[in-house]
C-alpha cells in the first residue's frame, strides 16, 4: 500500500469533517448538531445512495456478475458472524457475542458511503449492483447472531422467541426498509423521474455527507471516552474482526473475478460493522446483551479504524483481483 492512498483517503473533505467532530468533542467545543437534524441526515443518506442503486440497477448494472455478487453477499452475511461469534465466545457470554457478532457481519453504510465517495474522489466508476449489495447484506446477520443467541441460550422460555418478530427487525428495521424502498423505487422511476432527483441525490450528496460525517464525529468522540471502559479485548476483537472478514471479501472477490472498484466495494462491506439497524433491532431481541458493547466496538472502534486506515488497505487488495470501473 502506497502513502498515496492513505494521503487521499484522510484529505478527502468528508473525511476531514468527520475528524472535525472528534476534535471539537476533545476541546470541549459547544459544537452541536440537533438530534432531528441527524435523523434526518441519516435517511438522506440512505435514500440517495439507496435511489442511486436502483437507478443504476435499471440502466443494466445487474450483469451475471452482478447476480453472483449478490448470493456472494449474501453468503458473507451468513457466514462472517458465525465465525466472529465462535471467536468472540473466547472472551464474552453469549448474549455479548451473538450482539457483537451480528454487528460484525452486518455492514455500515456510512463506510459505504465513504468508500463511494473515496472511488469518485478518484473519478474510478463502480456498479449499482453494489449498492443493492450493501442493502441486502444487513438482515442475514441479524438473523444469524439472534439464533446463535438462541441456540447457546437453552435455558430461555420459547416464549421469548417468535420467529416472525425476529424477521419483522431484520427485514422492516427503519434503515433497511427505507434503502431497500430508495433502490425499488429508483429503478421503477429512473426512465422516467430520474432528471427530477437527480440534483437531490447526486449534488447535494457531497456536502449532505460531509455534514453527517461531522455530526457522526461528535458522536463517535463522546463515545470514544468509554473505550477504555470495555477493556482491551473488545478494542482487539473490533480491529482484527473487520481485517479478517476484509481478507475473507478479498478471496471471495478473486473467486468471481471481480472488476478493482467492485472488489474494493465488496471487501469494504464484509470489513465494516453496523452500528445503526443492528443495535436498533437487538435491543428487543438479545435484551440480554451489553449495549456498551455492542455499540461502542463498531462505532467507536471498527467505523474509525476503517475510515482511516482500512480504506486505503482494501484499495490496495482490490488491484490483486482486476482492473478498470465498474
Amino acid at each position: 500500500m502506497t502513502s498515496s492512498f492513505l494521503i487521499e483517503n484522510i484529505l478527502n473533505p468528508p473525511v476531514l469533517y468527520f475528524f472535525l467532530g472528534m476534535f471539537a468533542v476533545a476541546v470541549r467545543s459547544d459544537l452541536e448538531i440537533p438530534a432531528a437534524i441527524t435523523k434526518f441526515l441519516t435517511y438522506y443518506i440512505l435514500i440517495a445512495i439507496g435511489f442511486r442503486g436502483g437507478a443504476e440497477l435499471a440502466q443494466g448494472a445487474l450483469t451475471f456478475e452482478g447476480i453472483i455478487t449478490l448470493l456472494a453477499a449474501v453468503g458473507m452475511a451468513l457466514t462472517v458472524p458465525i465465525i466472529a461469534f465462535y471467536l468472540l465466545r473466547h472472551s464474552f457470554n453469549t448474549s455479548d457475542s451473538a450482539a457483537l457478532a451480528a454487528c460484525f457481519g452486518s455492514v455500515s453504510a456510512v463506510t459505504f458511503t465513504v468508500a463511494v465517495a473515496f472511488l469518485e474522489n478518484l473519478q474510478i466508476p463502480y456498479g449499482g449492483h453494489m449498492i443493492a449489495a450493501m442493502a441486502i447484506m444487513e438482515a442475514p446477520a441479524i438473523l444469524i447472531g439472534i439464533a446463535l443467541y438462541r441456540y447457546y441460550s437453552q435455558h430461555l422460555s420459547r416464549n421469548h422467541f417468535s420467529f416472525k418478530k425476529i424477521m419483522h427487525e431484520g427485514f422492516f428495521n427503519g434503515s433497511v426498509l427505507i434503502l431497500l424502498g430508495s433502490i425499488l423505487i429508483g429503478f421503477f422511476s429512473y426512465q422516467n423521474h430520474h432528471a427530477l432527483l437527480e440534483p437531490f441525490y447526486i449534488a447535494l450528496f457531497p456536502g449532505m455527507l460531509a455534514f453527517f460525517l461531522l455530526d457522526l464525529g461528535l458522536t463517535v468522540g463522546r463515545q470514544m471516552k468509554g473505550v477504555r471502559f470495555v477493556g482491551r479485548p473488545l478494542v482487539l476483537y473490533s480491529i482484527a474482526i473487520p481485517l479478517l472478514s476484509a481478507l475473507l471479501g478479498f478471496l471471495v472477490t478473486l473467486l468471481i473475478g471481480m472488476s478493482t472498484a467492485n472488489a474494493f466495494l465488496f471487501i469494504v462491506l464484509s470489513a465494516s460493522a453496523s452500528y445503526i439497524a443492528v443495535p436498533a433491532a437487538l435491543r428487543s431481541a438479545i435484551p440480554t446483551a451489553n449495549p456498551a458493547l455492542y455499540v461502542t466496538a463498531p462505532l467507536a472502534i471498527t467505523f474509525p479504524f476503517n475510515v482511516a486506515i482500512g480504506l486505503p488497505l482494501y484499495y490496495y487488495l482490490a488491484h490483486f483481483v482486476g482492473a478498470g470501473g465498474g
